[in-house]
């Protein structure tokens, strides 16, 4: 019953890939061929000149303006709700950071949490999909270690400086006990970074010792 209420959908509402070229799928092959591994690592001492102060490392598959696909998977994924997306932009996190970063001791990844009422009208917590793609291609584990406190709002059309004020304090650690040392934070995209920094920061202070971001894309 459940698959034929899809079939239905589908064939009224058919899925339509990123450029429109093709039915079926949100993303063809001939337009995964169009985007291109190009791995960004930036780390603590660049961070800290951007006033990012408890983050240690991003690491992004591509740069945000590079590719307008990857640009329009994103947007698609979180303001279209096309959570079918999510698949393959979690395999380009887990292609272009987890190959690039050294293990000294195994990392958990933890999604970047969304506040109940956003994560109630979007249906789906974006990072939370990515994460489980990330954990279940590289056989890291997945821990949900955060929530956030209280609404911040989109970040979308603020400056580096209204977003770290918007976000200071905004993120809480579940529990304290039995925290991993190395922590490794999922969302899809790192513009200035501040959000996660906010989650490096709560995570820091319960005792975390190191902390990244992995994203889709940074820029």
């Amino acid at each position: 019953m459940i698959s034929m209420a899809f079939s239905l959908l589908d064939f009224v509402f058919p899925k339509r890939s990123l450029t429109g070229a093709g039915e079926g799928a949100f993303i063809t092959v001939e337009e995964c061929r169009r985007i291109v591994l190009l791995p960004v690592v930036e780390a603590a001492l660049p961070l800290r000149r951007r006033s990012i102060v408890s983050l240690d490392c991003i690491r992004a598959a591509i740069p945000y303006h590079v590719s307008p696909l990857v640009k329009k998977a994103v947007h698609t994924l979180k303001y279209r709700r096309v959570s079918g997306l999510a698949e393959y932009l979690g395999t380009l996190i887990s292609e272009g950071c987890a190959s690039v970063s050294p293990h000294n001791y195994k990392p958990v990844l933890c999604p970047v949490p969304l506040h109940w009422t956003r994560r109630f009208w979007r249906g789906f917590n974006q990072a939370e999909l990515l994460a489980n793609v990330v954990g279940k291609r590289t056989g890291l584990p997945v821990a949900h270690l955060l929530r956030r406190a209280r609404p911040t709002g989109s970040q979308a059309r603020r400056n580096r400086c209204e977003r770290l004020t918007a976000l200071k304090g905004a993120f809480r650690v579940r529990c304290t006990a039995s925290l991993p040392r190395f922590v490794v934070l999922i969302d899809d995209l790192a513009t200035t970074g501040a959000t996660l920094d906010a989650c490096a920061a709560a995570l820091k202070e319960a005792g975390v010792e190191r902390v990244e971001g992995w994203v889709v894309a940074h820029g």
